[in-house]
């Protein structure tokens, strides 16, 4: 069989990457405007405006979701593998600095309160992702300030009066302050919803988001203080030795159902949890005062939208979760969980990796005032089997890119009889719509440059009962790409014009790990690598989050919120049946009679 890898377009892509990467090797930090002008010649299709002057906010919005609100003060960007890696390079005390957090984006940060920011990076996916993302960031930042500075005087009065008033972090309550935000919206070249978007994505720290741009340059630098593949492989251990404390039995024994999903849907669908405490959510819905919700919940109550209420209770729950007023029911939770088998292992020290293990004979199939029962689309199999099981479901929160690599070569010396290996999660699709699931059986990876075959268990009849607002396209080839931002419409047309669809960043390293399950190498580069014959199931489903060959539309302009929970649990219900369907199957081959 004959490749058709598409030529067009990676020269530039590989350009900067090389360049960023020859950066990194020097011991001192590199200056992120040394990058701007290989980054802008890659023309990437997430920053399609990076070389005009006017700002490309979904750009800039993008980079701002996944990154810390301290990036504001931010001039130094430290990499490392891990605690030992940070002390090693001159950083002893980072866990003592401030924990901060990306509203999009899981990674370890730590802040030090100054100017210099600390991140744990799992894999060359990190790197592949920070540092064009703050490229970005600061091509965009710089243009706003440059615009600002154009006008007489608009800096100093932002100053002035988002200091002077002390109004920052709070909302603005005079028409002065009004008539210099329409101001500066108007300088900034931003369209109303632009700027509505820019401060949902800020929220708090809006204003001292305006008051950075109008008074300083970014001037940002990164550097890696390890990058070997060696550091990356003995930081997977240290995460994994912390797992492992925790884990209630010995996984070596058990045979194992292993899923790359999230850390809700799976555990939702299994203990009706949401569904018992479905008049709390409501009355904190309705006291939230969300007229979108609460409007959305009473045209599925009457029937007017075929939206599934399951999947309603399930976003709710999590919203609720998130809040203060939810702390008490998310410690419920927690030990509502561990009663039917559940045990959640959140990462600790190195990079953010929460695992779930559920023990399939723990699973309660009955309905009590007390225990509403698991999701009515799994109801229909012969759940009360499952008591003969030893089987479990080892679940980890979807990794970044090749970390999925380092994660399962480690997840496979650990545990016993592998079973099933079931990857769930978000791509971009080149033809179809936001919320489509797409099933592949070819995967062309960027890491190791090979074509993946293999025999994918899911089909599309497999997700179209329980998917109401996209379509299931199966059959179709996808791309592991190395990251979000190195990618270009060149690229991607020579892709869909050689019959690609879809495009992510886990399938292909997870597939170079499934190779090394069965063959006695490491895993090949530049082939086609049969994988049909590997001895336990795969099953990968993707749902389409972004459309990039759609102008404008990616995730830095959208965000799937509440709709994503269609094509989510669709392919999580497809999941969940699949590996109950053959566990059951198994028990019932065992014990005819019961």
């Amino acid at each position: 069989m004959k490749r058709r890898i598409p030529k067009k377009g990676i020269d530039a892509i590989t350009l900067y990457t090389r360049t960023y990467y020859s950066l990194l090797r020097t011991t001192d930090a590199v200056q992120i405007r040394t990058l701007e002008e290989t980054y802008t010649a890659m023309h990437s299709s997430l920053h399609a405006k990076a070389n005009k002057q006017k700002p490309d906010m979904s750009a800039f919005i993008y980079g701002s979701l996944r990154l810390p609100h301290c990036i504001l003060n931010t001039r130094l960007v430290v990499l490392g593998q891990s605690e030992e890696v940070l002390r090693n390079g001159g950083y002893p005390e980072v866990e003592s600095w401030q924990p901060v957090v990306a509203q999009a984006r899981r990674r370890r940060f730590f802040f030090d309160g100054q100017d210099t920011l600390a991140a744990y990076i799992a894999s060359i996916s990190d790197v592949d992702d920070i540092v064009p993302t703050l490229t970005a960031f600061q091509l965009e930042w710089n243009k706003m300030h440059d615009l600002i500075g154009l006008q007489a005087d608009l800096a100093r009065r932002l100053q002035e009066l988002l200091e002077g008033t002390g109004l920052l972090g709070k909302n603005p309550v005079s028409k002065e302050i009004m008539a210099l935000l329409e101001e500066t919206r108007r300088v900034l070249r931003l369209s109303p919803r632009d700027w509505e978007r820019l401060e949902q994505a800020w929220g708090g720290d809006f204003f001292a988001l305006l008051n950075r741009l109008a008074t300083c340059r970014k001037r940002l630098a990164v550097s890696l203080l390890a990058g070997s593949h060696i550091a990356y492989r003995r930081a997977t251990q240290g995460w994994w030795n912390q797992v492992n404390q925790h884990v209630p039995f010995d996984l070596s024994e058990r045979p194992t159902y292993f899923v790359s999903s999230n850390t809700h849907s799976l555990v939702n669908m299994l203990t009706g949890f949401a569904q018992r405490h479905e008049a709390r959510l409501m009355a904190y819905l309705e006291s939230e005062a969300d007229p979108a919700l609460c409007h959305e919940a009473q045209r599925i109550r009457q029937h007017e939208v075929p939206s599934n209420w399951s999947n309603f209770l399930y976003y709710v729950l999590k919203k609720y979760l998130s809040t203060a007023e939810g702390t008490d029911l998310l410690r419920e939770r927690t030990i509502y969980e561990t009663e039917n088998g559940i045990t959640r292992i959140p990462s600790q020290h190195t990079f953010d990796l929460e695992v779930q293990i559920i023990d399939l004979a723990k699973i309660n199939s009955n309905t009590t005032a007390e225990w509403p029962g698991i999701d009515p689309r799994l109801s229909d199999l012969p759940l009360d089997v499952l008591c003969h099981s030893n089987a479990i479901i080892l679940n980890i929160d979807y990794p970044l890119g090749f970390a999925a690599y380092h994660l399962l070569s480690r997840l496979a010396v650990n545990v016993g009889e592998l079973r099933g290996a079931y990857i769930l999660g978000k791509a971009a699709t080149l033809n179809g719509r936001v919320g489509d699931v797409l099933i592949p059986n070819t995967i062309y990876d960027e890491h190791s440059r090979n074509t993946y075959l293999f025999n994918n268990v899911f089909t599309a009849k497999d997700v179209v009962p329980y998917l109401i607002y996209g379509d299931v396209l199966d059959n179709q080839r996808a791309i592991s790409v190395r990251g979000t931002f190195l990618q270009n419409r060149q690229y991607m047309e020579g892709f869909l014009d050689a019959g690609y669809t879809g495009v992510e960043m886990e399938s292909g390293p997870y597939l170079s790990a499934f190779y090394e399950f069965v063959r006695p190498r490491r895993y090949p580069t530049n082939e086609i690598v049969n994988l049909y014959k590997v001895p336990f199931e795969v099953g990968i489903l993707h749902y389409a989050s972004d459309t990039p060959m759609s102008k404008g539309k990616n995730l830095g302009a959208q965000s799937m919120s509440y709709f994503g929970m269609d094509p989510t649990y669709a392919s999580t219900v497809a999941v969940l049946r699949r590996i109950l369907t053959l566990e059951t199957e198994l028990i019932l081959n065992k014990h005819p009679t019961d």
